[in-house]
C-alpha cells in the first residue's frame, strides 16, 4: 500500500477567517494575509523554506493561532482542505476507511468491484503472505480443476476465485461476487482538517482497526506534520469534533 498527499489548500482562508467574528478583517488585511501565504507555501500548499525570515515569523504567528482557537472552534479548521490518493488498501480496509465517508463530504472515490476486473489470488501486500485462494492451494498440490461444472443441467465455467453461470459469465455485476477482501482497492479523498482529526482519533495505531488501516492513518499524519508542521498528532487529538 502506498498513501500520497497530493495537496493543502484553504489556509488563507482560515486565517482570515478568524478575524471576522469581531469585525477586524478588510480587504486590505486579507489581501496582506492571502500574499503572505503565497509567500510561504508551494503552489500544492506545503511550507516553503525559501521565504524571508519576516514572513516565516509572520506566518508562524498565524499558524500559532489558528491552531490554538481552531481546536476548540473548528469551522476555523473546516476552511483547511487536504487531497490525497491511496494506491493498494485491501477491501476489507477499504469499507472501513468508507464508513467516515460523511467526515469528506463523500468526496472519495475508489476502484469499483462493479466497472473494474479483478486477477486470480490479486490480494492486497498486507494479505501477500498470509492466506492462499482455495485455487492457490490447488495447484499447490498439483490438483487440477475442471473449467466447467455441470450442477442440476446448468453450466458453470471457471472464474476468479470459483465458478459462474455460463450465460453469466461476462456480468460484472455477477463476477464481482466471488471477489474476496483482500482484492487490493485504490481511491482517491478529499478531508478537511477538522474531520480529519476525528478518523485519525478513530483509526490511529492506539485504536482498534485493522492492521492495514492503522498504518494508513499513520501515514496520513505522517506526511502532513512533514509539509505542515503545525498541523500535528497533538493537534489532531486536540480538536474538539
Amino acid at each position: 500500500m502506498n498513501a500520497y498527499l497530493n495537496s493543502i489548500s484553504g489556509i488563507d482562508d482560515a486565517i482570515v477567517s478568524m478575524y471576522f467574528s469581531k469585525r477586524h478583517m478588510d480587504r486590505q488585511t486579507e489581501y496582506a494575509i492571502r500574499d503572505l501565504c503565497k509567500r510561504c507555501l508551494t503552489r500544492s500548499g506545503f511550507i516553503d523554506g525559501r521565504a524571508s525570515d519576516e514572513d516565516k515569523q509572520q506566518f508562524d504567528e498565524y499558524m500559532k493561532k489558528l491552531c490554538k482557537f481552531g481546536k476548540h472552534h473548528i469551522t476555523l479548521l473546516r476552511f483547511v482542505d487536504m487531497s490525497f490518493t491511496v494506491y493498494g488498501l485491501h477491501r476489507a480496509g477499504q469499507d472501513d476507511w468508507d464508513a467516515h465517508a460523511c467526515r469528506y463530504n463523500n468526496r472519495i472515490i475508489r476502484e469499483s468491484s462493479r466497472l473494474a476486473d479483478f486477477k486470480e489470488g490479486e490480494k492486497s501486500d498486507y494479505y501477500k503472505d498470509k492466506i492462499l485462494t482455495t485455487e492457490e492451494a490447488m495447484k499447490e498440490l498439483n490438483i487440477q480443476t475442471p473449467e466447467f461444472i455441470i450442477k442440476d443441467d446448468v453450466k458453470y465455467v471457471k472464474a476468479v476465485n470459483g465458478y459462474i453461470r455460463e450465460d453469466l459469465a461476462d456480468k460484472n455485476d455477477v463476477k464481482r461476487g466471488l471477489y474476496m477482501l483482500s482484492i487490493p482497492s485504490s481511491f482517491i479523498f478529499r478531508v478537511n482538517l477538522t474531520e480529519w482529526a476525528h478518523v485519525y482519533k478513530e483509526r490511529n495505531k492506539n485504536g482498534g482497526a485493522n492492521p492495514e488501516v492503522k498504518e494508513l492513518a499513520e501515514s496520513i499524519a505522517d506526511m502532513i506534520e512533514r509539509v505542515m508542521p503545525y498541523f500535528n498528532r497533538e493537534l489532531f487529538m486536540d480538536i474538539k469534533n
